[in-house]
């Protein structure tokens, strides 16, 4: 039977017992205060037993817990799967852990994370980012709720915020071939295999020479080198495969040790943010002064341009979607991206169908017309003919 306690006005405080630690024999309890009536206490406390029920002595594992733990967990898996550790560090170390880093994991709520929403926020923090890193959070959870024995009795419920601040920013393709122009040496390659294939940031830069194909002109990314840890095989357009080529033949004559596709002087890429902005301010894509202005273009757009190139050019969307490792149809539609010209273009079109009813129209009219004529003339020939 779990205690419960009334502690102040709508406060009740519910200890559920879990068992016994199998090392130094203490009994270990899920504590929490509840605020609410007695009934909300009751449900927690009967959730808990549920749990306590489900999970046997995972349960007792799972008390012993910190965030912080899972913090460490998820750094780590980021490390060895090789995805975008230097953020998930920042994230973990700078935003999540000095607000939930000592919180058990019993005691972790969602109360708890909406009082960090709102912290972010505060700091004029966007939904998105807020949503980002709480994103960490949530695979911290899951992670702990995999592990055996499991560190985490029960995956919480995390809210999303509405994001407004969705970045459509997309490459006409005389911009592309404007910040190319400008961009150092070493990104010209990797810029134009984004522009060609919507390929991620990420992806691009792990591409090693034995992924690549120019026999049969493809590139295969290998599983577990991409964002959803799926392969993919991704045909070279005639251009790239140009490039790609100078780019072997370069290789193999001053760099033979170098397994990257895409590096400089030999030596792997591991970002080149300020060269990007550097080479955009350069093409004119750019929004202010040296002090506060930034890039309106980011490599990312790259991606959507990619996608939305694709699609008109009439690649089926399911095979677009291969190429550029898109999931899900809602992200795929964020990329492919109407602006003004598209809708010139599509009134152009409706002109242009318009003005052809029209002609197809008078076109059946007249001989509608001409048919009549004939028919007319046919049934007085016929009279005469029988007169």
């Amino acid at each position: 039977m779990a205690e419960i306690k009334q502690r102040g006005r709508n406060k009740w405080f519910v200890r559920v017992f879990l068992g016994r630690d199998p090392q130094t024999g203490k009994p270990v309890c899920a504590c929490r205060t509840i605020t609410g009536n007695k009934k909300d206490a009751d449900q927690w406390a009967i959730q808990a037993e549920r749990e306590r029920d489900l999970l046997g002595t995972g349960a007792i594992n799972a008390a012993g817990f910190t965030v912080g733990d899972l913090l460490d967990d998820l750094v780590r898996d980021y490390e060895e799967n090789g995805k975008s550790l230097g953020w998930c560090k920042i994230v973990a170390n700078t935003h999540l852990r000095p607000v939930f880093g000592k919180l058990p994991v019993s005691k972790l709520s969602t109360a708890a994370v909406r009082a960090y929403m709102d912290q972010r926020r505060a700091k004029g923090r966007a939904n998105g980012t807020i949503n980002r890193e709480l994103s960490l959070l949530r695979r911290a959870l899951n992670l702990g709720a995999r592990a055996t024995p499991p560190k985490v009795a029960r995956v919480l419920f995390i809210p999303e915020l509405k994001e407004d601040n969705i970045r459509k920013g997309f490459f006409e393709h005389s911009e592309f071939i404007a910040v190319r122009g400008t961009a150092p040496d070493y990104i010209k390659p990797a810029a134009t295999f984004g522009y060609y294939t919507g390929c991620r940031k990420g992806e691009i830069l792990r591409l090693e020479w034995p992924q690549v194909d120019l026999t049969e002109r493809i590139v295969r990314l290998e599983v577990g080198t991409t964002k959803n840890d799926e392969g993919r095989m991704i045909p070279l357009a005639p251009e790239l495969y140009q490039v790609l080529s100078i780019e072997k033949e370069k290789r193999d004559r001053l760099f033979p040790e170098c397994p990257w596709v895409f590096h400089n002087e030999g030596r792997r890429i591991r970002g080149f943010t300020r060269a990007w902005a550097t080479a955009c301010r350069e093409a004119g894509l750019w929004t202010g002064d040296e002090e506060t202005g930034r890039p309106t273009k980011l490599f990312h757009d790259l991606r959507r341009t990619g996608v939305r190139n694709l699609i008109r050019a009439g690649v089926p969307e399911a095979v677009a979607m291969r190429i550029s490792g898109h999931k899900t149809r809602s992200m795929l539609d964020r990329y492919n991206i109407v602006t003004e010209s598209d809708l010139k273009d599509a009134a152009r079109k409706l002109g242009e169908y318009i003005l052809g009813r029209e002609a197809a129209e008078k076109t059946e009219a007249e001989s509608h017309a001409a048919r009549k004529s004939r028919t007319i003339v046919a049934q007085g020939q016929k009279r005469e003919t029988v007169q």
